[in-house]
Formats: C-alpha cells, sequence, structure tokens
C-alpha cells in the first residue's frame, strides 16, 4: 500500500512536468472536439494524431494520447444532447434522453450533469485503476511465453467474438492482420519474408499508415456519401449547473454506471459503448418511473456517460498490465507505445515507471482539466458544430497525408495510407470491421514468438500448451468464445424451423 501511494506521489511528479501538462491539456481539447464533430472517433482522431508524437518523448505522447481518448468521451455528449447525432459511437444512448431534454429548453442541466457525471466516474475509474493495476501485472509477472500466447490468442478471440458484425468476417479480419504482422523480418531467424523484392516492406507494415487510412480516409469517405442533417438548438443554453433534484435523480446513476463502466471497460472487446448501453438497460430497470426514459430523463444521461468515461478509464488496465488491448483504439494506443520502444505488459511498470505513473496520474489530472473545460466552451463547440462538411474533410484528409509522410520522408507509406484508406472504405460498406485487423497486426509478431520460443522450451512439443495451466485456461476460454456463437445459432434457427 506505502509503494502504490509512493508511486502515486512520482506520477505527480512526472505529470505536473509543464511539458506534460501542456500536452494533457492538448490531448484532452482535441478530444472534446473530436467527441463533438460527428464522423470522427477517438480510433480515427488517434491514428490521425500518431506522426505527432514522434516528435515528443514517450511520457509525452501516452499523456496526450490518452486525453484524446477519454476526452472524446466528455466531447460526444455535447452534439448528443444538442444535436442529437453521437459525437462518437459511445455517445449514442445519451441521444435518446439527452435531446429530449434540450427540446424541453433543459440542455443546461443535461450538459452540465453530463459533465460532473463523466467527471466522477473518471476519477473513480483512475483511483480504481492506481489500485487494480499493479495487482494484476503482479500476477502477470508469473507467465512465460506458453501463457503469453494462450492471453493474446484470447485478446484476438474475445474481440473478434464481441464485433458488432459477423464473427466469421471478423475473423478473417484478424487473419489478414496477423498475415501483415508477419511481413518483414522474421524475430528469431533474422530474414527477411514476404517482402516481394520492396524496399519499405524490409520494416514490415508499419501500423500508423495502416490505422491512418482505416480510421481515418476510410471514414472521410464513407462520410462523404452520407448527408449528415443537423438541426442545432439556437436557444441560449442556461443553467448549466443542476439543481437539488436533478442531483438527487442522477446521483445513484452516476455511481451505479461508475462501477459498472470500470468493471465492463476491464473485459477486452467491452469499454465504454458496452458500459453506455449496459448503464441505460440498469437504470431504467430500477426507476419508479421507467416511462419517463426516453422522454428526458436526467438519470438516462447521467448513468450511460458515468458508464462510458469510467469504462474508458479502465480500458487501460489491460493495455499497461497485460499488453493485450481491449478494443480497437487501445490497439492503436499499443502500436503507438511499441514505435516509442515500449513493450506495454507486466514489465513496464518496472522498466518505465515515469510512463505507467505518470500516464494514470494525468488522468486526474485531465478529467479536472475537462471539467473546467467543458461547461464554458459549450458555447465555441456550438459553433464548431456549424463547419461545413465540405470545408471540414479536405483539411482531414491533408492532415493525413502530411502525417503519413512525415513518419519515415517516404512516399511508400502514403501509397499504403491510402491503400487501407480504400480498403477500410470498402470494409465499412460490407460490413467488415477494422478493430480485429489492427489487433492482429499489432500482436501478430508477439503471439508468433511467443508460439516459437514455447516450442524452443519443449523441443517442438505441442502439449506445453496444455500442461500448463494458466495457458490451457486461456485456451479453453478461446476455444469457447468460438463455439458458443455456433451452437447459440443453431439453436436459434432449429427454433425458427420448429416455428
Amino acid at each position: 500500500m506505502v509503494n502504490i501511494f509512493q508511486s502515486v506521489a512520482y506520477g505527480f511528479e512526472v505529470a505536473l512536468q509543464p511539458l506534460n501538462l501542456l500536452h494533457c491539456f492538448f490531448g484532452v481539447l482535441v478530444g472534446t472536439l473530436v467527441g463533438v464533430l460527428p464522423g470522427l472517433g477517438p480510433a480515427a482522431a488517434i491514428a490521425l494524431l500518431l506522426p505527432v508524437t514522434f516528435h515528443v518523448n514517450p511520457v509525452s505522447a501516452s499523456i496526450m494520447l490518452a486525453g484524446i481518448y477519454y476526452g472524446a468521451m466528455y466531447g460526444g455528449s455535447t452534439t448528443s444532447i444538442l444535436v442529437n447525432i453521437p459525437g462518437e459511437s459511445a455517445s449514442v444512448v445519451t441521444c435518446l434522453d439527452g435531446h429530449q431534454m434540450a427540446l424541453k429548453g433543459r440542455a443546461g442541466p443535461a450538459l452540465g450533469i453530463a459533465a460532473f457525471g463523466s467527471f466522477i466516474a473518471g476519477t473513480f475509474a483512475v483511483i480504481a485503476l492506481t489500485f487494480v493495476g499493479p495487482l494484476l501485472a503482479g500476477i502477470a509477472l508469473e507467465f512465460g511465453p506458453p501463457e503469453y500466447f494462450g492471453l493474446m490468442i484470447v485478446g484476438i478471440t474475445v474481440l473478434t467474438y464481441l464485433s458488432s458484425g459477423s464473427m466469421v468476417k471478423a475473423l478473417i479480419m484478424a487473419g489478414i492482420g496477423l498475415m501483415l504482422s508477419g511481413v518483414g523480418m522474421d524475430t528469431i531467424s533474422g530474414k527477411y519474408r514476404f517482402t516481394f523484392g520492396i524496399p519499405s516492406l524490409l520494416d514490415g507494415v508499419t501500423i500508423v499508415p495502416v490505422a491512418m487510412g482505416l480510421f481515418g480516409i476510410s471514414e472521410v469517405l464513407s462520410n462523404l456519401e452520407t448527408e449528415i442533417k443537423r438541426s442545432i438548438l439556437t436557444t441560449p443554453l442556461q443553467n448549466l449547473f443542476p439543481n437539488r433534484k436533478d442531483w438527487g435523480d442522477s446521483i445513484g446513476a452516476i455511481l451505479r454506471g461508475s462501477v459498472l463502466g470500470f468493471f465492463l471497460g476491464i473485459v477486452p472487446g467491452g469499454g465504454a459503448i458496452v458500459a453506455s448501453f449496459a448503464s441505460y438497460a440498469v437504470e431504467k430497470k430500477l426507476a419508479k418511473h421507467p416511462e419517463e426514459f426516453g422522454k428526458g430523463a436526467i438519470a438516462g444521461v447521467a448513468g450511460p456517460e458515468a458508464a462510458n468515461n469510467a469504462g474508458a478509464g479502465s480500458s487501460f488496465i489491460p493495455l499497461l498490465t497485460l499488453g493485450i488491448p481491449s478494443n480497437g483504439v487501445m490497439a492503436i494506443f499499443l502500436g503507438a507505445l511499441m514505435i516509442h520502444g515500449l513493450q506495454p505488459g507486466p514489465l513496464l511498470m518496472t522498466k518505465a515507471p515515469d510512463l505507467f505513473w505518470g500516464t494514470i496520474v494525468s488522468m486526474y489530472i485531465g478529467n479536472g482539466m475537462l471539467l473546467v473545460l467543458n461547461l464554458p466552451l459549450i458555447p465555441m463547440w456550438v459553433k464548431v458544430l456549424k463547419v461545413p462538411y465540405y470545408l471540414l474533410y479536405p483539411l482531414i484528409l491533408l492532415f493525413c497525408l502530411i502525417g503519413s509522410y512525415s513518419i519515415e520522408n517516404d512516399v511508400a507509406d502514403v501509397v499504403t495510407m491510402l491503400i487501407f484508406g480504400l480498403l477500410g472504405f470498402l470494409m465499412k460498406k460490407f460490413r467488415y470491421e477494422g478493430a480485429p485487423l489492427i489487433l492482429a497486426l499489432v500482436l501478430g509478431q508477439r503471439l508468433e514468438t511467443s508460439l516459437r520460443r514455447s516450442l524452443i522450451m519443449s523441443r517442438g512439443d505441442f502439449s506445453i500448451f496444455v500442461t500448463r495451466p494458466i495457458s490451457l485456461a486461456f485456451l479453453i476460454v478461446a476455444v469457447l468464445l468460438l463455439i458458443v456463437p455456433i451452437i447459440t445459432q443453431r439453436k436459434k434457427l432449429a427454433t425458427l424451423k420448429e416455428e
């Protein structure tokens, strides 16, 4: 316990350095803007800003990227309440009651409770992360190559299992990601493979242009063919601070959403989106007047907003302690840390304590910044929402081109980004998700290395994966995740035939 408080004090020492404070402020400000603008999301924003982080130290880069992620959770509520368009996917539920409150002239209290609820939940998640993270990292220190192989198999399987579309399509994307991860130098033998004589492939397929293409370029192309109608409220915002009755109706929802969101955020594939929907369902179930939900119930805003912010914070736990991303955003975050030469996992706390504790403590500070920023800047965000998309999207494309070229000053990275941008656009049209591909690309080399090191340990005997209890448990979970959907689907088909 004493060590944790000493570590937190060290984290404050790191996070309060002027450069890190500046990056924290920039991260939460950009994150809020990303959350406000429909059509963008934290995954796209982090992918677009990855090249910027190459010019700063890893700690500042991590603090900034984390700020973008949880900042987007804050910003998403503004556009959901005022425009009835979710700025990012975790704010979909907020539209249901938030916009109804705005139509009744209560946009101020809706925005206020969303901001305060997000602050309380974000702070709770970071405090819990402070205590749970070291405990989980200590357990993971006992892992060897077979255990890591099983853990990474579970990570990829869970993300495909919880994909919103077809699981088969998600597995196909994961397979493509694994194939791409094999391009370049073999980490065991040192030989080059699958380069086809192309010099730019000698270092493998770089994650940054792939992520920028799949999440940035494809998002722009998809939004160009769909007209988003916006009816922005023109009435002045009043009473941003919720009254006593609003707090009475909301405090229980905020506390429940914080706890629920935290635990769902730890689960790979869960995170902010699942947490917000689950919180709304719980609040409606527990409400004395459930018929008010969907008509402007303030608990329907407070609970989901608290849950998605708590889920965003706790999703850092499996990434920083186990090296396993819990969602697509965390997969890009993992790639960013690896580009900086850092290996997220149980040793990160000892090898890079400044990054581990600095990032965690920066979330305390960032949540305070967001609370101070959000309420006074709401009129400015309303003006930003009025920027026409024909001006916004060319700027995003230009930023993508400059960013991808600046990585290595190589035109090949620009070509890679454009190829994956077109691929991502087609994937969206045919309902293939990009997150499993990114996750498999990031984890692929570590997965292969763990597999081969395990076989070197056992002299080629595959039974090493089933004779070690932790490895066996992970593999059983992975198999169950693959089998359960098949059984469920067959039962549904059998029921339909009977009817």
